[in-house]
């Protein structure tokens, strides 16, 4: 199974491609999609799309798992990534493919074993798990591999959204 794994923003969407079969991981691509800062948001949105159309597209992935989203402080960034989050989901949605939620905890819990570990214990972890040279750069791609791997260890009893 082909998992596009997403850690949603405006700014930065981390991608993740993880294949997974019959409990092992390999890698078949990660990066990132960005917009710059002085373009309009309507065309940031849009280009997140349409990176993510062709990703979709070129490697056509059987499931996609993205990260719940967690803000406890700045509205407005929020309910930017929110909006990038949505775009996502939508593009998602229009290919067929089934999207899989998991929150940072349920992350954390299935990579590393433990719910509080810091951002560079699940960077390691993916590094590990996926038989890495280094940890995936940017951070963003790193948290999209995690989600992926995620959805892999729960594919079985998880329910799309």
């Amino acid at each position: 199974m082909l998992i596009l794994g997403l850690d949603p923003g405006f700014a930065i969407t981390g991608y993740g491609l993880v294949d997974s079969v019959a409990n092992r991981l390999s890698v078949v691509k990660y990066g990132a999609i960005t917009t710059p800062a002085g373009m309009p948001f309507t065309q940031r949105l849009l280009a997140i799309r349409n990176e993510l159309t062709d990703l979709i597209r070129e490697y056509k992935p059987d499931a996609a798992a993205i990260e719940e989203l967690f803000f406890n402080s700045n509205t407005t960034t929020a309910i930017k990534v929110a909006q990038g989050r949505g775009v996502a989901v939508e593009t998602l949605a229009e290919h067929g493919i089934p999207v899989f939620e998991y929150t940072p905890l349920q992350v954390k819990m299935t990579v590393v074993g433990y719910g509080r570990a810091e951002k560079k214990q699940v960077q390691q972890m993916v590094k590990v798990m996926l038989k890495l040279d280094s940890i995936p750069k940017p951070d963003d791609a790193a948290d999209a591999l995690a989600i992926a791997i995620a959805h892999s260890f729960s594919q079985l009893t998880a329910k799309p959204v």
